[in-house]
């Protein structure tokens, strides 16, 4: 077992180096940091760097890596929101957006239902009185005729509307299936506006998610107040609808007094110039959902309210053969060709879509404004201050823990010792590298992890010496002894770095924030000890070996 392949050899020390080179970046955090911000800039503006970029460029070398790992809320400072989303009022305004469809089409059946009046009910809730009580089989019908399927895979087949008639009273409400695929949107829909809000100021590495049924975890570094991040989010992006009237590539097309030059989101380097007027705007836009069209291709069905569904169906009636622009903030994010005209304020948006695509488009039609208002249930403020000294302490602790492993493993084991804490620099060098590498964000429970790892890390080469000794106690020579010794430790070190990880791997999937913090570099930790205690110590230990070729040897 101590003779390795020189090609293995080359492999594993060709890891060791680009952990290092990896790593290296966070060593020099602050500059690294300008310089990507200064790259990023770059990149997205046309026009050439200005010299405070030049400048920040030429703090790291192009050639050498620049990932980081992202410091969290905890160590950078930022602030903490945790937001209740009012599903209810989502309910409740899809049902008053109903009423003008019902009372059109009760009207038409008027000689058989009477006259119509909506009566008081509770929110969410539709309840229309006729004065014909003999027509209420009838108006139920014709309520029922406004009802569509669920579009989601788990309502396939169900209707999204209750309707019941009692007396002279028809009552209409969203059903079950309707209200969990109601709230599978709107909480989509929030999460993307929150995000794409918090995206514009250019913060890094904000933590968006969603936490249990209707709460949204936000937590952004490097803001300066909670108040300001509420400010933030209850900005109101704005959706239209507007006139196309040229395609192209230059970005300095002239532009007229009511027109306006717009980037496309999907195509870069594309550029449309529309009408500012819009043809219908953001409000008046009441849904859109990812479906399939004639073709079964995938497609983004849309509808209006009543006012914006007549202007936008004698516009397209109008215009049928042109683009059409579907602007949100100031950047085109679709510009689909009308086919034929749309009535009614219901449409299908076809292209050369992927179902992802699709998905996207009907979260970004949505995205005008949030869709339901926002309860904040807390909200938290760490200043930079506070997040250096969380630097600082966890800087601190690390250094602690190495250096007394580091002791504790020369004292018993001498120059093995020595050797192991080699493999345990590798470790941690290794542990940041590949943080760096995936982005991960690193927090105080973050550290916690890496403290415990560099323990366990250790603990494989324990185990791996300790059969040695035995081995060498029941008299073997050196070679057969540390081949023995790395043969027999193999087995445990597996068992105990695989259970860990199983333990890691749960973490993740059923933690969030600080928790998932741990476990990924928990999980990150197990797997780069795993290879330092297994590869690298044994190559450091036959390459020894071969140098110096002992006749006897004293772990």
């Amino acid at each position: 077992m101590l003779q390795i392949p020189l090609w293995k050899r080359i492999v594993i020390w060709a890891l060791c180096l680009a952990a290092f080179l990896f790593a290296l970046p966070n060593a020099f955090y602050d500059r690294v940091e300008t310089h990507n911000d200064a790259s990023e800039a770059v990149a997205a503006s046309a026009i050439a760097p200005t010299p405070e970029q030049t400048a920040a460029l030429g703090m790291w070398p192009d050639y050498l890596p620049s990932s980081l790992v992202n410091l969290g809320l905890d160590l950078r400072g930022g602030a903490h929101l945790l937001a209740e989303v009012q599903l209810a009022d989502v309910y409740a305004d899809r049902i008053d957006a109903l009423w003008p469809q019902m009372r059109d089409a009760l009207r038409d059946a008027r000689d058989e239902v009477g006259g119509i009046r909506r009566t008081q009910s509770e929110p969410g809730v539709l309840a229309i009185q006729i004065s014909n009580a003999a027509g209420l089989e009838r108006a139920v019908a014709i309520a029922r005729t406004l009802a569509q399927p669920v579009t989601t895979l788990t309502g396939a087949g169900q209707s999204d509307l209750d309707i019941s008639g009692a007396g002279d009273t028809v009552t209409i409400q969203l059903s079950e299936a309707e209200r969990s695929a109601t709230d599978l949107r709107t909480m989509q829909q929030t999460l993307e506006i929150i995000r794409r809000r918090i995206d514009e100021v250019g913060t890094r590495e904000p933590t968006i998610q969603r936490q249990g049924d209707d709460r949204v975890l936000i937590e952004v570094p490097g803001i300066g107040s909670a108040e300001e991040l509420k400010s933030l989010i209850g900005t109101t992006a704005q959706l239209t609808f507007n006139t196309v009237l040229n395609r192209t590539t230059d970005p300095d097309t002239p532009v007229e007094a009511g027109q306006a030059l717009y980037p496309s989101e999907s195509e870069p380097g594309t550029y449309y110039l529309v009408q500012t007027t819009p043809v219908v705007s953001g409000e008046d836009l009441t849904d859109a959902q990812p479906a399939f069209d004639q073709s079964n291709n995938p497609a983004v069905n849309f509808r209006f309210n009543g006012a914006g569904g007549r202007v936008f169906g004698d516009y397209t009636a109008r215009n049928i053969g042109r683009p059409f622009a579907i602007v949100l903030d100031d950047q085109v994010i679709s510009a689909p060709v009308i086919n034929s005209a749309i009535p009614g304020g219901s449409g299908i948006i076809t292209g050369n879509f992927t179902v992802e695509e699709s998905t996207e488009l009907a979260v970004l039609l949505r995205s005008g404004a949030l869709p339901a208002e926002l309860s904040f249930l807390e909200e938290r403020t760490i200043g930079p201050e506070l997040g250096q000294d969380s630097i600082d302490a966890g800087r601190m602790a690390s250094l602690v823990a190495m250096a007394a492993v580091v002791v504790f493993m020369v004292l018993c084991y001498g120059w093995f010792g020595v050797m192991a804490n080699v493999a345990l620099a590798v470790n941690v060098l290794g542990i940041l590298a590949l943080l760096s590498v995936i982005g991960a964000t690193l927090t105080l429970p973050g550290i916690a992890g890496i403290v415990l790892t560099m323990g366990m890390a250790v603990d494989a080469n324990v185990l791996i010496y300790e059969r040695v000794r035995e081995e060498l106690r029941a008299g073997r020579n050196p070679v057969r002894a540390l081949d023995e010794g790395f043969q027999k430790a193999l087995s445990a070190i597996v068992d105990a770095n695989v259970t860990t990880l199983l333990t890691a791997v749960i973490m993740f999937a059923f933690g969030s924030g600080s928790v998932r913090g741990f476990a990924v570099t928990l999980g990150i930790g197990i797997i780069t000890s795993m290879f330092t205690s297994i590869f690298v110590t044994r190559s450091l230990v036959a390459t020894w070996y071969a140098w110096r070729r002992p006749k006897t040897i004293t772990v």
